[in-house]
């Protein structure tokens, strides 16, 4: 199937929203002031349950559309893609900072990449060697160039945490594309709705095991409005921009782009995020770490070209 240009070019503004709406996740080990960061995951995915249970209230109608194993498909992408995911991430930055997490996390473009291009083959595979260069040497750059190296241990939690990032962020990618590739365009809000249900609802189940293990403050922190109200609204901000706006965003987006495009603009939320987790240590990126952004962005300006020219050769 032919894709329009004007298609691809919405596509496209929406992934970007999208990634910037996404690279909020990288913030939470900054703004968690007196509390604890999984009081704040904890609060934040709650909040985006309570959002995505009201849009599937708003739209039940259509709930009649979908099967029993979509909707429990959409629930485990909220837990997987969302919960998951999230989570790692906030953990990863928390260990190894951000620009090693954003770098790691990089990879996922290349290998949705080869991946989307194996699968749907809209561009030829020479064409994607100089985007995927540019990546790759990305993320060589800010991988050599991390202030928190000295930190081994540290920084090997913070690595394993952004690997299983990765990991979660491809089986949703791969999972999601698949089910929206099936999907009429009305259902784009409800199925976010669910993921976020699914999020919200896991999350609710996870606190007596959080307590437990003594993960969170909730017990003994004081949680009350005047105390707690910045928390609040940090975890709202979070929640509403990375799993409400960021979700509709990217879901209309795949409906719209190729995965071999939609993956390669993920690298953009490395850039984002990287670039508000320096503003949040309050300093200016290394030459490497500048370098390395500079080079995923090309990379991804560079993939876009390619395949809107590709499209317009075919019309």
């Amino acid at each position: 199937m032919t894709t329009s240009r004007s298609t691809l070019t919405t596509g496209i503004g929406l992934a970007i929203l999208a990634t910037l709406a996404w690279s909020l996740n990288f913030i939470a080990p900054h703004v968690t002031g007196a509390y604890g960061l999984y009081d704040l995951l904890m609060v934040r995915f709650l909040f985006a349950g309570a959002a995505g249970l009201a849009a599937v209230i708003l739209w039940r109608g259509r709930l009649r559309c979908l099967g029993r194993g979509q909707v429990a498909l959409a629930a485990m992408l909220g837990v997987v893609g969302y919960l998951g995911y999230g989570s790692c991430i906030a953990a990863g930055v928390a260990f190894g900072g951000p620009v090693l997490t954003a770098t790691l996390v990089g990879l996922v473009p290349v290998l949705l990449a080869l991946l989307g291009n194996a699968r749907e083959r809209r561009v030829r595979w020479c064409s994607l060697a100089v985007p995927l260069g540019c990546v790759l040497f990305g993320l060589l750059c800010s991988t050599l160039s991390g202030p928190s190296a000295a930190q081994t241990g540290a920084t090997a939690w913070g690595a394993g945490f952004s690997v299983l990032a990765v990991a979660l962020w491809l089986l949703f990618s791969l999972l999601n594309q698949r089910a929206m590739d099936g999907l009429p365009s009305k259902l784009a809000g409800l199925w976010t709705g669910l993921m976020m249900g699914g999020a919200g609802v896991t999350t609710l189940c996870l606190i007596p095991l959080l307590q437990g293990v003594g993960l969170t403050r909730f017990p003994s922190a004081d949680f009350g409005i005047v105390q707690a109200g910045h928390f609040y609204l940090w975890a709202a901000f979070i929640a509403l921009a990375s799993s409400v706006v960021g979700a509709w965003a990217w879901n209309a987006a795949t409906q719209r782009l190729p995965m071999v495009l939609s993956g390669q603009l993920i690298c953009l939320e490395s850039l984002f995020a990287a670039l508000l987790g320096l503003c949040f240590e309050g300093r200016w990126p290394t030459a490497l770490e500048l370098a390395g952004l500079l080079a995923v962005l090309v990379g991804a300006a560079l993939a876009v070209g390619n395949l809107l020219r590709a499209t317009d050769r075919r019309t």
